[in-house]
């Protein structure tokens, strides 16, 4: 007999093969205990698993639907940083979206996870910066950006102010001798808490997971200025980079680099 994990794997490869197409209702579980020669469990159990998935979902009086998911939209990280009139920005294609709503300035602890990152002990005191940012023009949240700065820093300054002024806070730290500020980023993966996925509109029956990307900044001498913690749909957004050759990554069969080479 199948175990529900070879169940599901078949299912799986059917839906991404599109024999199975956005829409589709699977077999109904009477029908795949007869297809697999399975017991009822088994193929209960293999469909939550592809519920887990979020490839499918469970309709009141239609069954089990493929799930239709959003054209995924790629972020291109070019590892720089922008500016216009507003001030730094990271993404070009997140240029356009704005805040929601204003931001929930409030003081805390620097979360146990974050500490050592910022350099600050566990209980510290933090200045958080809470934003929900989208397409002005349809209102749809689209990331969720806290900004974590240390309470030693910004304790009666502009900074703990809702409007922080033209520029922001970046702005606002090289005004106050920090700059010229530098970054560093990282991308991982976590599950949304309920608050975070009603934020950004998930769907609650099935698990999105949350794209992450924190950014540190930082003086010149090292010293940390501020962690953001921006948070998006992983299903809705992929992350993109470019890759430039290194001066010893030469054109095969030369000893030209690429750069050399198309100059």
């Amino acid at each position: 007999m199948p175990s529900y994990r070879d169940i599901a794997a078949d299912l799986r490869q059917q839906i991404s093969e599109g024999r199975y197409r956005a829409g589709d209702r699977l077999p109904m579980l009477t029908e795949l205990q007869t297809q697999y020669g399975a017991g009822y469990q088994t193929v209960r159990s293999a469909i939550a698993l592809l519920e887990q998935e979020g490839l499918v979902v469970a309709v009141r009086r239609r069954g089990t639907i493929v799930r239709e998911r959003p054209e995924k939209r790629r972020i291109t990280r070019s590892r720089q940083v922008f500016r216009d009139e507003i001030g730094y920005y990271f993404d070009p294609t997140a240029q356009p979206w704005a805040a929601l709503e204003p931001p929930h300035v409030r003081w805390g602890t620097v979360p146990i996870d974050l500490a050592a990152l910022m350099g600050l002990s566990i209980g510290a005191e933090v200045l958080v910066r809470d934003r929900v940012m989208g397409d002005p023009s349809t209102r749809k949240p689209t990331q969720l950006a806290t900004s974590y700065l240390p309470g030693t820093l910004a304790r009666g300054t502009r900074l703990a102010e809702a409007d922080t002024g033209p520029g922001g806070i970046y702005d606002r730290l090289e005004e106050m001798g920090y700059g010229p500020l530098r970054w560093s980023e990282s991308v991982s993966a976590r599950m949304p808490s309920p608050e975070e996925a009603e934020a950004l509109n998930l769907p609650a029956d099935v698990g999105v997971p949350l794209l992450r990307i924190m950014r540190l900044t930082t003086s010149p001498d090292g010293e940390v200025l501020e962690l953001n913690d921006t948070r998006m749909s992983a299903e809705e957004f992929e992350i993109g980079y470019s890759i430039r050759r290194h001066p010893s990554a030469r054109l095969a069969g030369t000893d030209v680099d690429e750069d050399e080479h198309e100059h």
